[in-house]
């Protein structure tokens, strides 16, 4: 995948990221290297506009430009990048979500893929969505709400075995919780990598988001007392303070 969507500095001073998209031919020119070099897809992601040009036709002309090199999926972040003036973080919230540039660009090239991405935090959006596009591309939700992802296969059903005959388990936040305490327990025990405990419990915050007792879930996984003992029970200790709350 080639990124064409980062609004970093760091990344526009390479010129790479979202800067490509003003060069559409070097796109094609790198889409066709890669193509030579590997034997999977490759595929492009990229906003649909630059600054403050909300022009549908430089996205157009970007899209077509690159299909033309033979790259047939398009992950598109549904803002433009503002290059000047705002953050990275500001970036990912504070151009305004236009969808409908997306699902117009499917319209405009019907035998390409597009994968939606952007602000899609829930499993209502991302069905209303999925009617016109091919797919949708979940990040930042992904991540603070990781628990959308155990709800994947319910929600889509039809879609996943369609597309696959595997039959999966049924998932449970215990069953999550028990495989990264034995994940935690198999890193730390190997000291010559450096993991501790912390580098891992950050990551797992969210895993409890909207039930009664997710917030004694965050202190206990944040606090540098309890996690300097690099001990991974405090994962099941945590978890206790959720499952009284159910009760």
């Amino acid at each position: 995948n080639l990124n064409c969507g980062c609004p970093s500095d760091r990344v526009l001073d390479g010129a790479f990221g979202a800067c490509l998209m003003r060069r559409p031919t070097l796109v094609a020119d790198c889409v066709r290297a890669m193509r030579d070099a590997v034997g999977i897809p490759v595929t492009v992601k990229h906003r649909i506009g630059l600054d403050k040009d909300e022009s549908h036709a430089f996205v157009r002309d970007f899209v077509g430009e690159v299909s033309r090199a033979g790259c047939r999926a398009f992950s598109v972040h549904a803002r433009n990048a503002w290059l000047d003036g705002l953050s990275p973080k500001e970036n990912r919230n504070v151009p305004p979500l236009r969808y409908a540039v997306v699902h117009q660009l499917k319209r405009d090239f019907p035998d390409l893929s597009f994968f939606l991405n952007g602000g899609l935090n829930s499993h209502e959006q991302i069905a209303a969505n999925l009617e016109s596009l091919d797919g949708v591309m979940v990040g930042r939700a992904a991540y603070d709400t990781p628990w959308m992802l155990a709800e994947v296969d319910a929600n889509y059903r039809a879609l996943t075995r369609a597309q696959s005959t595997h039959t999966h388990d049924s998932v449970t936040r215990e069953k999550i919780i028990g495989q990264m305490v034995h994940y935690a327990r198999a890193q730390l025990a190997r000291p010559e990598r450096g993991m501790a405990l912390r580098h891992i419990t950050r990551h797992m915050l969210g895993l409890c988001h909207g039930l009664p007792g997710a917030r004694a879930w965050r202190r206990m996984l944040s606090d540098a007392n309890a996690l300097r003992e690099d001990d991974p029970d405090l994962i099941l200790r945590a978890f206790e303070l959720v499952a009284n709350e159910q009760v």
